[in-house]
């Protein structure tokens, strides 16, 4: 694992932008450690595939600043990538397209987020789990310090859902990274993130999982079903490392022990 400084990868402050007259973020501050999973809520429209774009630099701010860690290897798989289904574009010249690197290391990048044999393979040929695996490879080809995943289980299916924020965790793990996640799947991505930002414009409430749900502007927004959920998901993964801890066979979140 890389070692962290006291210095944030990233950190907007007092952001703010308008279009059209209608305001899209007011005074919003998000800062991302090193090593932590923080993830971006709210409803559509809250602004925060925007607030991602600003401080990425590929938007400009109004108003606010953003300060990124000089140096920085910045990774990022956007919400929107669509492949035209004829265009003939395998995986492996996918994952090259500006960032070239040797066959092996992509061979080796794809079997480190469960993808095997899949070279060769057309991207329009693959299923939505993937899709959101390559995407997330691309975004780990330069092993960044920062990794931006605006919605990355758009698409696929509960089981293949919480496969992919384990993986997401596990290369957290790994290398140190720190994760900005962007996502609609509350109960299960806010079960494996250490910091949770809800906006609506601007910041709502924020914090840990359980404390963020628990706010009234979050019930507002969720609904109290939710809160349950989410203590029920952690409760369920904190069990489970327990039992894989001490070699007992794993459970699946929320299944009967």
């Amino acid at each position: 694992m890389r070692s962290s400084s006291a210095s944030p990868l990233v950190a907007g402050h007092g952001l703010g932008l308008s279009r059209h007259g209608r305001v899209i973020l007011d005074n919003v501050d998000l800062a991302v450690e090193p090593g932590e999973i923080v993830t971006l809520i709210g409803p559509n429209g809250a602004g925060k595939s925007t607030l991602v774009r600003l401080l990425l630099g590929l938007t400009r701010p109004e108003r606010g600043n953003v300060a990124r860690r000089p140096g920085i290897r910045i990774g990022y798989a956007p919400q929107h990538l669509r492949i035209d289904p004829v265009l003939p574009v395998t995986v492996g010249r996918f994952l090259t397209l500006g960032a070239a690197a040797p066959a092996d290391r992509v061979v080796a990048l794809l079997a480190r987020v469960g993808l095997d044999d899949i070279r060769d393979r057309q991207m329009a040929a693959l299923s939505g789990g993937e899709h959101s695996r390559v995407l997330l490879a691309r975004a780990l080809l330069r092993e960044p310090d920062l990794l931006v995943l605006d919605e990355p289980v758009a698409g696929v299916d509960v089981n293949g859902q919480a496969e992919l924020y384990a993986l997401i965790g596990a290369e957290r793990e790994r290398t140190g990274a720190g994760v900005l996640l962007v996502s609609h799947d509350l109960h299960l991505v806010m079960a494996r993130t250490d910091r949770v930002v809800c906006i609506e414009g601007h910041v709502c409430c924020e914090g840990h999982p359980v404390e963020v749900a628990r706010d009234p502007s979050f019930v507002r927004l969720f609904g109290p079903r939710l809160a349950e959920l989410v203590a029920l998901y952690r409760h369920d993964l904190a069990h489970h490392a327990h039992h894989h801890a001490h070699g007992h066979p794993p459970h699946p979140p929320g299944s009967p022990h």
